[in-house]
């Protein structure tokens, strides 16, 4: 069996209105083992027929077949796996990656290749070719000749069965020029098939076989190979198919995509900030939103849970509205028929308010006062932080003691403890028993500009009331707030006899803290949104350096598709690149943007939380950025012609 056979090969170019015929009916027939010189001038086909022969190009028509296999029903992934295993390639252009060591350039195709398939030693390979001093020397640390000797290394590392040489002496001194004859001759004693194409008679006279073309046609065929031994005529078997991407394969790709970027810093560097700046802005507005939220919580927490506020209602009288109590009053006698009446009450607590001035030792100040029972230290989270809460025998007493907030420790007491101390409400003393809980300012009110009394103290000593202002009623379970509402104004309703339907009205707390809390949450949203603008930004950097690469690398592509690698190598391999400017821009955005806001909080004193559900986002967004904005790059590479890819100026 042939280990060649071509038959009525044509391959046509097409160069602006004219046909070009690059092979033009070519047959031919390779046997194991022989030493193939192919010739003739520029032009005359005989690059364009080692092409094809290295399953590089494709012909227009005619049947090629290697080792018996029609190479034309074989997919691309299968044509990159027999380059892989059965061919080498040495170019004129050596084609060695820049980058990397002359040993990383031998065993390159090894990256490619199945793990079953047999390999060679990279380093015993370069120091047969007379290299083994140089291995870790760059392309632009060796001679002309010595890179030749490298890309032959590279040819062999496969252990593959054919040689395809294109002008390997072509850009070669003399000297060096029959070194390179000499290692492949000793190749082809080896045992391993030689095609070479040259246009220099000197060169071709050490094959053994000479193949002259011209105008795309084999004018004619002279000499044979040696009669090919058992090993050499022995079919090989179809390549199976590839694995999927192992362990080594990822960690490599990721090695090599490191080099890539490296090779051009500053570029990579604007990329990865793009992603940090966007990383950054998303972490530190996520962290406003989410220590936004959980401030309002907490305010809202201390306004009370499973709240209700009853109060009596007002009237539109000839377009004219009346104040609050116009219609009804509710007094204490209220408190207790509702405590009694109404299911599902864990508490109960009126409230009588006033503006009232206190006086300590020669300082005022205007604030609010409350009048209200015991209920209202769990109802409100209002537990005294220092001293105690009055109790119901004080309300019963109508007794002049108090609770004062921190505002007013800070105003009227200069800071000092109050408790025990005697002060001025409306000229009555009042003896400060507790101090409340800090609960904060809002741009509505201070939470801690307050005085507690009880509520008779307040109704018949203070302001001379005979009814309370609003009763709190507290839902023993959040999904009874609708009932207790509706069973509270019906009871009411009975207890005054009237069947007005604005006598009072409810507040519902639990819903007007849903309604915030769902504000907040929409704001977090609205900024994070604007915070992902700068990370598209930085994912159309991403794309676009990664555009740039691919065009930079169009040889680095081809050659690499050459030695076996497929489509999903390439993919991977630039997808890789892609994504690790996307991690390391992540990386470095959450700790910039934690950074910024520790110090948001820690100078502008704003409410500011870092959470991790925040650090998870952001970092996956900026990945995900990475995978689709270096996807279209990566496809783009992928499916580059190994030939125009080899071609490409």
């Amino acid at each position: 069996m042939s280990l060649i056979e071509i038959k009525n090969l044509r391959k046509t170019y097409r160069m602006g209105d004219s046909e070009v015929r690059a092979l033009d009916g070519v047959s031919l027939r390779i046997e194991p083992g022989e030493f193939v010189a192919i010739m003739g001038a520029s032009g005359s086909g005989k690059s364009t027929l080692l092409q094809v022969l290295g399953l590089l190009d494709t012909p227009d028509s005619g049947s090629y077949k290697l080792l018996g296999r029609e190479v034309a029903k074989l997919e691309e992934d299968e044509l990159a796996a027999v380059r892989s295993r059965t061919l080498g390639f040495v170019f004129q252009q050596f084609n060695l990656l820049s980058r990397t060591s002359a040993l990383e350039n031998t065993a390159l195709p090894l990256l490619y290749a199945a793990p079953e398939a047999p390999k060679g030693d990279p380093h015993q390979l370069l120091k047969e070719v007379g290299l083994g001093e140089r291995q870790g020397h760059k392309p632009n640390q060796l001679s002309g000749g010595q890179q030749q000797r490298v890309a032959i290394a590279r040819a062999l590392v496969n252990k593959p069965r054919v040689i395809l040489a294109d002008e390997p002496t072509g850009n070669l001194d003399s000297k060096s020029s029959v070194e390179i004859i000499r290692l492949l001759e000793k190749l082809n004693r080896d045992g391993i098939t030689i095609i070479m194409v040259t246009h220099e008679p000197d060169i071709a006279r050490h094959a053994r076989r000479t193949v002259q073309m011209k105008d795309g046609k084999v004018l004619s065929d002279r000499g044979r190979g040696p009669k090919p031994s058992p090993r050499a005529d022995k079919k090989e078997p179809p390549p199976p198919p590839h694995a999927k991407l192992s362990l080594r394969q990822s960690g490599e790709y990721f090695r090599q995509a490191l080099k890539a970027l490296l090779a051009n810093k500053v570029r990579t560097s604007l990329s990865i900030l793009g992603i940090l700046i966007g990383v950054a802005a998303v972490i530190a507005m996520l962290a406003l939103g989410t220590g936004a939220r959980t401030a309002m919580e907490a305010q809202l927490s201390s306004m009370g849970t499973n709240l209700l506020i009853l109060r009596p209602g007002s009237r539109n009288v000839g377009g004219v509205a009346q104040q609050a109590g116009a219609v009804s009053r509710l007094t204490l006698e209220d408190v207790r028929e509702l405590s009694r009446g109404v299911p599902h009450v864990r508490a109960v607590s009126p409230e009588s308010r006033g503006r009232s001035q206190v006086a300590f030792g020669g300082k005022n100040w205007n604030t609010q006062v409350v009048g209200t029972t015991p209920d209202y230290a769990s109802m409100k989270a209002s537990q005294a932080a220092y001293g105690r809460f009055f109790t119901e025998a004080e309300v019963t007493g109508r007794s002049r003691v108090a609770l004062v907030g921190n505002t007013i420790v800070r105003e009227v007491f200069g800071g000092a403890n109050p408790l025990g101390e005697w002060m001025k409400v409306n000229r009555v003393n009042f003896q400060v028993i507790g101090v409340l809980p800090a609960k904060g300012a809002t741009s509505f009110q201070d939470q801690d500009d307050l005085v507690l009394v009880p509520v008779t103290t307040a109704m018949y000593r203070l302001f001379g009331k005979q009814y309370v202002d609003q009763i709190n009623i507290e839902a023993d379970a959040p999904d009874q707030t609708g009932p207790v509402s509706q069973a509270s104004v019906e009871l009411m309703a009975q207890v005054h006899r009237t069947r007005d339907p604005d006598a009072f009205q409810v507040r519902n707390m639990a819903e007007l803290q849903e309604t915030l809390s769902a504000t907040t949450r929409t704001m977090t949203m609205l900024l994070a949104f604007i915070a992902a603008i700068s990370l598209l930004v930085g994912g159309i950097g991403i794309m676009n350096i990664m555009l740039v690469s691919v065009t930079e690398r169009t040889r680095e592509i081809g050659l690499r598709k050459a030695i076996g690698a497929r489509r999903k190598d390439i993919l991977s391999q630039f997808l890789i690149e892609s994504v690790a400017v996307s991690l390391v821009g992540g990386v470095l955005g959450i700790l910039l943007g934690t950074g910024i806001t520790l110090g948001i909080s820690a100078f502008a004193g704003w409410a500011t939380s870092v959470t991790t559900g925040s650090v998870v986002l952001a970092c996956g967004f900026s990945v995900m950025v990475g995978v689709v904005f270096g996807l279209w790059p990566a496809l783009k590479a992928s499916k580059l012609s190994p030939i125009l890819a080899l071609r490409y100026e």
